[in-house]
């Protein structure tokens, strides 16, 4: 309800707009859930003291464990991947200045170890403020400051009025936000060039909404993973033989441990007893298994008839 609403009120006149869609949504529901009691899950609020848990000598002892350190490293990754997404993400709705990415990951480092000092939740950039501060006008570095100035004086003064706040209200906004995002304008010229990044974009996506933003983003850095070791082993080989002459064999692509065998099935196929030229300039890569076994083959099969491609295209 509150995705069809936002849709809906950019509709109204420009001075109706002057309040935030996603913020008179969110009144709204919290209102008639005040006015009607409804039994709907709502935001948890507890005071500040109460949140700040400093860890103490038996927690820093765990970090001698391996499964700790383990998921210490993992949440650092992905809470990496998932700032550096969003800032550029946001950099695509501005014509300002850039993200300095070194800069953000240093940031969020600083600001992480604070939290970990006060036995808070870790932090990353997230892309529905970020964006919100965009839709509102913002111009300088100031908006960050604020935007997390405002959420501390509202969590630190008005905690009951917070807690009145239907979760799923927030959930709306965020899928509204989220879908703001997505190009869904570009998904299909995206489809007829690049299948294979519009697959991992769809189901990161999905995921994301599925699950959660931290799964979501393992998801999808996953997909990429896969997608890119697809297609750092995606190897072509064309024959050309026409029964005369020397047998013309064109590698393309990434010739890497992966496609050895089939590298070698088809070199063994070629006749014996006929020269063979092998032309290695369409190859992006050559790894050292490869070159050890395409020099192998060349001295068994024929050192004195076989052509080989320049110097330059085995490297």
């Amino acid at each position: 309800m509150s995705t069809e609403f936002c849709r809906q009120w950019l509709k109204l006149p420009g001075r109706a707009q002057l309040l935030p869609g996603p913020l008179v949504a969110v009144g709204a529901a919290t209102l008639a859930t005040a006015v009607f009691d409804l039994p709907v899950a709502r935001v948890e609020v507890s005071g500040l003291m109460e949140a700040i848990q400093p860890p103490g000598g038996s927690d820093f002892a765990q970090l001698t464990e391996v499964g700790l350190l383990t998921t210490i490293v993992a949440f650092t990754l992905i809470a990496s991947a998932e700032s550096l997404f969003s800032a550029a993400a946001v950099d695509r709705l501005h014509t300002g200045p850039k993200t300095d990415y070194d800069k953000e990951l240093m940031a969020q480092g600083a600001g992480n170890t604070v939290c970990g000092l006060l036995g808070a939740l870790p932090m990353t950039a997230v892309i529905v403020r970020s964006s919100a501060n965009v839709q509102a006008g913002a111009r300088t570095k100031v908006s960050r400051v604020l935007h997390g100035l405002w959420l501390l004086l509202f969590a630190a003064l008005l905690p009951a009025a917070l807690g009145m706040i239907p979760t799923a209200a927030l959930a709306g906004v965020l899928i509204h936000a989220g879908f703001k995002l997505l190009p869904v304008k570009e998904l299909r010229p995206l489809w007829r060039e690049h299948r294979g990044e519009a697959v991992v974009l769809m189901i990161t996506a999905g995921a994301i909404l599925v699950t959660n933003m931290f799964e979501g983003v393992l998801i999808g850095l996953v997909m990429a993973v896969v997608k890119t070791a697809w297609e750092t082993s995606h190897i072509h080989i064309d024959v050309d033989d026409t029964g005369e002459g020397a047998v013309r064999v064109r590698i393309r692509g990434h010739a890497t441990f992966l496609r050895l065998p089939r590298i070698l099935d088809t070199l063994e196929g070629l006749p014996a007893d006929r020269p063979v030229e092998l032309n290695l300039a369409g190859l992006r890569h050559l790894d050292h298994a490869c070159m050890s076994a395409l020099q192998n083959w060349a001295d068994q099969h024929n050192a004195h008839t076989i052509q080989a491609a320049p110097t330059g295209a085995w490297a």
